[in-house]
């Protein structure tokens, strides 16, 4: 499998559970800023949207969006047991995976760390962090995971998670939440993706301002 993606966007969920995993995947790294691939040509030719990530199937196909991505590389990957099969605790991994797009990524996140935004779209958003959290501490207060063990719905919590430190979100009055994202990125296969595609965001912040 190919996975097109960005230093620290949310496709880091993807590359960590791929290491979970123990899976030797091709990576194809996105500029996000101009939408282009490492050799100039156009990722909208693979996206539309020019969002990452994309994966890229072994059979060819092209999957969007973290809800199917994440999913099928569990599914395809089970040695690693990062989804339940099926029944009610699939339908809860498909609740929480829509409850991080939805609430977190692109209702909170998205605003704050997009320079185009205004103050009053930012402040919208950041008025809505509380309440976002307090749902999710009342459910980890109880629970490491957010299902009844670790999977990729987790790990894409904790990828979302670390972006408050890029928009001075302080996840400190959410302990249980915060004690989520510390379990996550303590797990060596977390801490490897995270520190590797670190690297390549400073690299890229470096190449920009010489």
């Amino acid at each position: 499998m190919e996975l097109y993606f960005s230093p620290l966007a949310c496709s880091l969920a993807t590359r960590i559970a791929f290491y979970e995993a123990g899976y030797d995947a091709h990576y194809v790294q996105v500029d996000n800023k101009r939408k282009r691939l490492q050799d100039g040509s156009d990722f909208f030719e693979i996206n539309p949207l020019g969002q990452v990530p994309v994966l890229r199937t072994d059979d060819g196909a092209l999957l969007l969006e973290n809800a199917a991505v994440l999913p099928y590389v569990a599914d395809h990957l089970p040695s690693a047991k990062l989804a339940p099969i099926g029944g009610f605790e699939r339908a809860r991994l498909q609740q929480w995976l829509g409850f991080i797009g939805t609430e977190l990524h692109k209702a909170i996140f998205v605003p704050m760390l997009d320079d185009a935004a205004s103050d009053e779209v930012k402040r919208y958003a950041r008025e809505h962090v509380a309440l976002r959290m307090g749902v999710l501490q009342s459910h980890l207060a109880t629970s490491d995971w957010l299902l009844d063990s670790f999977s990729v719905a987790d790990i894409y919590l904790a990828v979302v998670l670390n972006w408050a430190r890029f928009c001075n979100v302080d996840l400190s009055p959410w302990p249980a939440v915060l004690g989520l994202y510390k379990r996550v990125f303590a797990r060596p296969a977390a801490a490897r993706a995270l520190e590797e595609e670190l690297a390549l965001y400073r690299a890229g912040v470096e190449s920009k301002n010489p």
